[in-house]
């Protein structure tokens, strides 16, 4: 079992790397029933409540970090590729994970497990990474016209799942590519805290799939 102070420790130096945003939690609980006569009205409801939700959840990060710029308008057909895309990719990791996560010397040289492809697969290492800051795009969402409003509850749990996934990716990633170096530390521990990484890719996966269906069905 991972101790919660290596954990504590590593989402701290993680934090120093890459600026994360605080999981995206919003209420339905204000939201009216489902009914095709009042849609629009539940989508005004959403929009202020989801406008409040967002600026009370972000306002401390705001300032350093891009992915919280401000906006009003939705998501471009681009950014829902991006997501399609980082999908595709997260899952190409899970059906490849040793091979992604294994790094060889040129010539036939010693082999060693790496970590590093996890954080880039999750848009944690360059900005041509398609799923790079895609909480900004989560953000836009709100402002869909044909979002189904029947679905908005499964897409805030995703976002909240999606970001503490990312969160707890980067720090056993971040351990794992430090553990053969570290007191007492060596490839078992390597291999423990990248296997850690695996399940929460995992976990990533899964709400990543709520989130695409949400932003990509029509309402019935």
């Amino acid at each position: 079992m991972v101790k919660p102070t290596i954990i504590l420790s590593a989402a701290a130096m993680a934090s120093c790397a890459y600026a994360f945003a605080p999981p995206q939690v919003v209420s339905r609980n204000n939201l009216v029933p489902s009914s095709t006569a009042m849609q629009a009205s539940r989508r005004d409801l959403f929009i202020r409540a989801g406008s409040t939700a967002f600026v009370t959840l972000t306002t401390s990060t705001m300032n350093s970090s891009p992915a919280f710029a401000a906006g009003t308008s939705p998501p471009t057909a681009e950014e829902i590729e991006r997501i399609k895309i980082g999908y595709k990719n997260i899952q190409y990791l899970l059906e490849n994970w040793e091979k992604e996560t294994t790094v060889c010397r040129e010539n036939g040289g010693e082999c060693k497990r790496d970590a590093d492809a996890v954080r880039r697969y999750l848009g944690l290492r360059s900005t041509t990474d398609p799923l790079f800051q895609i909480e900004k795009v989560f953000a836009k969402v709100k402002y869909m016209d044909d979002i189904d409003v029947d679905k908005l509850e499964q897409f805030f749990e995703a976002t909240e799942d999606w970001n503490t996934a990312m969160n707890m990716s980067n720090s056993m990633t971040f351990i794992s590519q430090f553990g053969e170096y570290n007191p007492g530390g060596g490839k078992d521990e390597v291999l423990k805290y990248l296997n850690e990484a695996e399940k929460q890719v995992i976990l990533a996966e899964k709400a990543l799939k709520v989130i695409l269906d949400c932003v990509t069905s029509s309402p019935q």
